[in-house]
């Protein structure tokens, strides 16, 4: 990996990738979540020129050795964004990043910190490094700047340089990191972050607060079989990948819009319905979780990605 990132910074040293940036992203507030935990919320939507692609839940540990950042958002501008309310809180210098998984709205801004400390590590899970490694930095990377009209312009795509698998842990001063993955979820190279002295989990995509997201790259079952590991995690305080930050309540409450969808696509598929004829029927279903950001949007799709998963269970 390292033979990926080192490239990136020559071309940033001469210029290649400097000349045009997008605007600033206007400052978000850091809310203290735990005793030394700050989440920055993003607002819940799509990318777009009005939230300048800032989606996500971008936060950081503040430890006595330094700083742990998690998923620093979408571009280089959410990252010095994040950067800012980091310094409103310590002086300490960003000692680590962690991300969850490869969707660009949750890792992009670690160009921000890596021009700030070239050599900070990164950590993500080893499919994540192969994905980037694939392209799908650059494929992010243009995606936001489509949907944002050019808001995240600037934007390098500098992944993760150490791989973390289901079970390692990292210590930084007084404070360990513990990395989950059980399987493929919301896609396959998801890292849930337990903090036990914080009595927290960073739970990533696999679970969100009343947002549905897209699970084109996921798994239905997947997804639900993650949730069930996190919920024997013994933590109090639970970080979506979007949305507030809360309890167990919309944990529990986002694995039954997973249980019920799969259900209900297949009870249909097994009637013999395609998955525009269902797709009335399956929203009925599912009307209690119909005012979440997202439902209409994501809802075709979702039926066709379970019936994908439903037939590929049957053999």
């Amino acid at each position: 990996m390292q033979r990926f990132v080192a490239p990136l910074f020559l071309a940033l040293a001469s210029g290649v990738f400097a000349a045009e940036r997008g605007p600033a992203l206007p400052d978000y507030p850091a809310q203290q979540v735990a005793p030394h935990t700050f989440v920055i919320h993003g607002p819940v939507g799509y990318p777009s020129p009005e939230n300048q692609g800032f989606m996500n839940n971008p936060a950081f540990v503040i430890t006595k050795a330094g700083v742990v950042v998690v998923d620093p958002g979408s571009s280089v501008q959410t990252g010095e964004m994040v950067l800012r309310q980091i310094r409103k809180q310590t002086k300490l210098p960003v000692v680590a990043v962690l991300n969850t998984h490869a969707h660009g709205d949750h890792w992009l801004g670690n160009h921000a910190l890596r021009e700030v400390w070239p050599q900070v590590p990164i950590y993500g899970h080893p499919n994540m490094i192969k994905a980037i490694e694939e392209g799908a930095g650059e494929e992010w990377v243009g995606r936001m700047d489509s949907s944002t009209r050019g808001a995240t312009r600037g934007t390098v795509p500098m992944g993760p340089n150490h791989a973390v698998n289901h079970g390692d842990h990292y210590t930084v001063g007084d404070v360990t990191f513990r990395f989950h993955h059980p399987g493929p979820a919301h896609t396959n190279n998801d890292l849930m972050i337990e903090v036990a002295s914080e009595q927290l989990l960073f739970l990533a995509d696999n679970v969100n607060n009343r947002r549905i997201v897209r699970m084109d790259d996921g798994t239905f079952r997947g997804s639900v079989r993650a949730i069930d590991h996190a919920l024997k995690i013994p933590v109090k305080v639970l970080v979506p990948g979007h949305g507030n930050t809360g309890d167990w309540g919309f944990v529990r409450e986002y694995r039954d819009y997973l249980n019920a969808l799969y259900r209900s696509v297949k009870r249909y598929y097994e009637e013999g319905q395609s998955d525009y004829e269902m797709k009335a029927a399956v929203a009925g279903d599912l009307a209690r979780f119909r005012q979440w950001p997202g439902f209409e949007d994501e809802l075709g799709k979702h039926i066709s990605l379970a019936i994908q998963e439903i037939e590929a269970e049957s053999f």
